[in-house]
């Protein structure tokens, strides 16, 4: 672990420099299997922001999340997801929770923005490290092992992903599968040895998606309201 520690910001895409993308790639193929140029442009091109990590001393980007936002009508009302693509952070920094704090200041934004609409996140989990983003952050998620997702919630997923990936997503699975289009994590990135499958959180999170290590992705929605989030978001927000 280096001493520098590292420093978010949110960049809009429009402001990112070659340079920037550049890094940004390198990142993505140091950790991912078979990450293709023209996929990780795309997923950029789609999105309206980044949030971007850069070591305080030096400026160097050490990681980065790219977010958008979609709106469809679910129920005949209009309804808002925060879609998160390409994730990413540096191995020497995984103990850092600079993006987390970024990325609940910013839903805490998109809440405020329009608290009349209702907002969840929507997010794709490769590997059990982001799926446990959910437990640690938020009151409810799903799916999850100890309860079966809400009829509206699963409404809600269902709407954007299969928007989002119409001959990918598998509604009966909840798996969005693109057949080794895409790339996948390296092996020593987020493996799951066996005593992790003690905790119930990576435990169903493997048993639901037990190809993840193919590039499959379990889709996931998460109410996003500042009451979901639970007492350890909102300290790492204090802080």
């Amino acid at each position: 672990m280096f001493s520098t520690k590292l420093n978010g910001s949110v960049v809009p895409v429009k402001n990112l420099t070659g340079q920037d993308l550049a890094r940004m790639f390198d990142l993505m193929n140091e950790n991912y299997e078979g990450m293709k140029k023209d996929n990780f442009d795309n997923d950029i091109a789609e999105k309206r922001d980044v949030i971007m990590l850069r070591e305080s001393e030096g400026n160097q980007i050490q990681g980065f999340s790219t977010i958008t936002v979609l709106e469809e009508k679910v129920r005949g009302e209009p309804t808002k997801v925060l879609f998160s693509g390409d994730t990413i952070i540096d191995k020497q920094y995984w103990g850092s929770s600079e993006l987390e704090k970024q990325f609940i200041n910013y839903s805490f934004s998109l809440i405020d923005e329009s608290p009349q609409v209702p907002l969840f996140w929507f997010l794709m989990s490769k590997g059990y490290k982001t799926y446990r983003f959910l437990p640690v952050f938020f009151h409810e998620f799903y799916p999850r092992h100890d309860t079966s997702t809400p009829n509206y919630e699963q409404e809600v997923l269902d709407t954007f992903a299969g928007k989002k990936f119409p001959l990918n997503y598998n509604p009966q699975t909840g798996l969005i599968v693109f057949n080794g289009a895409k790339d996948k994590l390296r092996k020593g990135v987020a493996d799951v040895e066996e005593p992790r499958l003690k905790n119930p959180h990576i435990n169903y999170f493997v048993q639901r998606n037990p190809r993840w290590a193919d590039g499959e992705e379990l889709a996931c929605i998460v109410r996003l309201t500042k009451d979901n989030f639970n007492s350890m978001a909102h300290r790492i927000v204090g802080k």
